[in-house]
């Protein structure tokens, strides 16, 4: 007897497996966040001040303040990241969901931080400039 050929089952494993794929891919660049924690908060800071988009009494307190949400992100629930990356998603193609979390988290929650004095440039520029950053630790292939 034949194989019958259903394209709706082949397109939802396509779609689980593309799923799984960005699944693993989170989970990866959580942990590297995590272990690089430090690394990557002061590189962060410093693009974000060398392109004027952070302006600060202290570059100090801004490291330390990522490199605490950076040990936090990996036990963030998965809704409260899509939530709050959910205005950003068609920001860029492909997008590094961690890179959206974080442009988020300056745009709302970082201009409220006591050493911050403002923040400039669009929801893009920032997303580039956390996103060349981060870019490190995203999985390629």
């Amino acid at each position: 007897m034949a194989r019958q050929f259903h394209s709706n089952s082949v397109a939802e494993r396509a779609a689980r497996d593309i799923d799984r794929k960005r699944d693993q891919e989170r989970r990866q660049m959580l942990q590297a966040l995590q272990r690089q924690a430090d690394d990557l908060a002061a590189a962060l800071v410093q693009r974000l001040l060398d392109r004027h988009i952070i302006e600060t009494t202290s570059d100090r307190a801004l490291k330390d303040t990522f490199t605490e949400l950076f040990h936090k992100l990996p036990e963030m629930e998965e809704f409260d990241m899509q939530f709050k990356t959910a205005p950003l998603r068609g920001l860029v193609n492909d997008p590094n969901v961690i890179s959206l979390y974080l442009t988020q988290y300056i745009i709302e929650d970082l201009i409220d931080h006591p050493k911050v004095q403002d923040v400039f440039g669009d929801d893009s520029e920032i997303y580039h400039a956390v996103d060349s950053v981060l870019e490190r630790i995203r999985p390629r292939g």
